[in-house]
């Protein structure tokens, strides 16, 4: 090898395994194999014969292991914060939901929401750059949005200027208040929900694989979009799931499942709580992201 590891911090090589260029310096052998056999690979020939320019000086390796070792702590300290609280949050809501309902009235899904018109585009039909409408995508419902998604500060794809939109009527753009439920996924999350918070007159549809739902009576903002992704209800949809490959769940089945509903004062306060708690896991989820950027950019440079 070209260095022997005696003469080197094992801290600081360890990180140096992380960087970028050690992966550029592997990518680009294990690419030439493929030219050659087809194959993605590394011969121990030329993984001994890889060149690597690093600081001889250990007091240097060391200073730089430490703060790497400091941020790789630090990140795995917010990530293990973030899974925490994801944890607490789903024994909490279902200790919260199970107990409310000695005080709820018991209502059929028909009685308390309408169906809305939802559309059948493509995600070849949606585009980051602004446009008339946007698009609640079924993808994002079951992956990046939470139980509510608010249009202000959410990125929210729009439909191409060139979409067969005019067909559909202003009854159908959301509102606040309305969820919107993935019927199709590849696993048990079909039937994830998500609640329309801070539409602000935007116009926005509902789209392919999706069952939008507008409430026909008031309920405290964002408490039903907890109460529908919480095990309290999703236990009546688990068994009415359907397909093997793909799972899916029908507007007809949906439609006759029961639906708890406990005093106005109550919804607020259960989801006032659960809110805390999902700002509490964004906030440490973002600051993570940062870390994690900030350590792969200096990895970057350190070992260029």
């Amino acid at each position: 090898i070209c260095f022997a590891l005696d003469r080197f911090d094992s801290d600081f090589i360890k990180h140096y395994f992380d960087s970028l260029k050690w992966y550029r310096e592997i990518y680009m052998i294990s690419a030439e194999g493929a030219r050659n056999h087809g194959l993605l690979n590394v011969p121990t020939e030329d993984f001994f014969a890889t060149l690597h320019t690093l600081p001889m000086n250990t007091a240097e390796q060391r200073r730089i292991a430490e703060f790497l070792d400091l941020l790789t702590a630090k990140i795995e300290k917010h990530q293990a914060l973030v899974d925490n609280l994801k944890k607490y949050k789903r024994g909490v809501s279902e200790q919260l939901f199970e107990q409310i309902k000695s005080k709820s009235t018991q209502h059929v899904f028909s009685s308390i929401f309408v169906l809305l018109q939802n559309n059948t585009f493509s995600r070849e039909l949606l585009t980051n750059e602004e446009t008339e409408m946007q698009n609640i995508h079924y993808g994002d419902v079951l992956i990046k949005y939470g139980s509510c998604v608010d249009i202000d500060k959410e990125d929210v794809p729009y439909i191409k200027s060139d979409a067969p939109v005019d067909k559909f009527a202003p009854e159908s753009y959301l509102m606040s208040g309305d969820i919107v439920i993935a019927d199709t996924a590849e696993d048990y999350t079909v039937g994830k929900a998500t609640e329309i918070i801070n539409p602000n007159n935007k116009k926005i549809l509902s789209g392919l694989h999706t069952i939008p739902c507008r409430p026909v009576m008031s309920f405290a903002p964002m408490f039903m979009g907890y109460y529908l992704n919480s095990s309290s209800f999703r236990s009546q949809i688990m068994p009415l799931i359907q397909g093997t490959k793909v799972s899916s769940i029908g507007k007809t089945q949906l439609m006759k499942t029961t639906v708890y509903i406990p005093p106005v004062d109550e919804q607020k306060r259960i989801a006032d709580f659960l809110y805390s708690i999902d700002t509490k896991i964004n906030l440490l989820s973002e600051t993570a992201d940062k870390m994690i950027q900030l350590k792969s950019a200096m990895l970057q440079q350190l070992f260029i």
